[in-house]
């Protein structure tokens, strides 16, 4: 008979597999406004995820970040003279793969490269800055409320107001790191496909300040749909002008660095480990 000690209960080993990690880094966005440079502008982001890895090659991440992307004047055609920002959060799930086989035995190393790819949501907000007439003071506007192409309207049935809630892909590469059993270090860049050119609040064409200011967003509506005219030497433009290219969907990207320490170490106490005798 073989006396065989079973030391490793269902909740270790799950627990020995899983992570709890944080993240800081950068959003930058790509899209009608900044058509031109991968990492215009990038602004802070952080996050926070759970993985669980189901062998030296395959983990499963679930995971939020909030951040913020803009665009704008100098990157876009200065006559154009449109701008925005927008507050960013997400939530995805995603499947990683390890080019190299990770972990601690004689046969693994102790770093990969890998790539991610999965799906979620994201939510956005465009806003745009505005002088007061009245006040002489700049607010920040939001944009969707306006309608600044025409959505919702008779005249362009076709364009209906966007929602600010989407799906997206993300996709990307990293490189991972441990430096014992228990730590994780994390660097990666990754983008996020959307299924929207309105990020930016800008996609197809100029509809005219005549039609914008018989909307509920009347005057204020005119007046941030066509910036052109405040910039020295400009002028209104015409109905039917291309105001952003609606054959592309705008994206933004992800940079970050992330810690993640394995949950083992940090509710391990909470389960005993047993020694059954086989």
């Amino acid at each position: 008979m073989v006396v065989m000690p079973l030391c490793l209960t269902a909740q270790h080993r799950f627990l020995e597999h899983s992570e709890l990690s944080l993240e800081i880094g950068g959003m930058s966005y790509i899209g009608d406004l900044n058509n031109q440079r991968l990492f215009a502008k990038p602004n802070l982001a952080y996050g926070a995820g759970f993985r669980y890895c189901f062998d030296d090659r395959w983990s499963l991440k679930i995971g939020g970040a909030y951040g913020h992307i803009e665009g704008g004047n100098p990157d876009a055609i200065a006559m154009r003279n449109l701008s925005f920002k927008s507050y960013v959060w997400e939530a995805s799930a995603r499947a990683e793969f390890n080019f190299l086989p990770y972990g601690f035995s004689d046969v693994q190393w102790r770093f990969s490269p890998y790539l991610y790819a999965g799906v979620g949501l994201m939510g956005f907000n465009p806003k745009a800055k505005y002088t007061n007439p009245d006040t002489g003071e700049e607010e920040w506007v939001e944009l969707r409320p306006l309608c600044t192409e025409g959505q919702g309207t008779t005249q362009y049935e076709d364009r209906t107001p966007y929602s600010l809630v989407q799906l997206m892909i993300p996709f990307g590469m990293g490189l991972r790191v441990s430096p014992n059993r228990w730590l994780q270090v994390y660097v990666e860049y990754g983008v996020r496909a959307t299924f929207t050119d309105y990020l930016d609040d800008v996609s197809t064409t100029y509809v005219g300040g005549d039609l914008l200011r018989t909307t509920e967003g009347g005057e204020l509506a005119a007046r941030m749909a066509d910036r052109s005219a405040e910039v020295e030497g400009g002028v209104l433009n015409a109905v039917g002008i291309k105001r952003g290219d609606d054959s592309l969907n705008d994206w933004y990207t992800y940079m970050n660095v992330s810690v993640s320490i394995s949950l083992d170490v940090m509710m391990g106490w909470m389960f005993p480990k047993r020694c059954n005798i086989r």
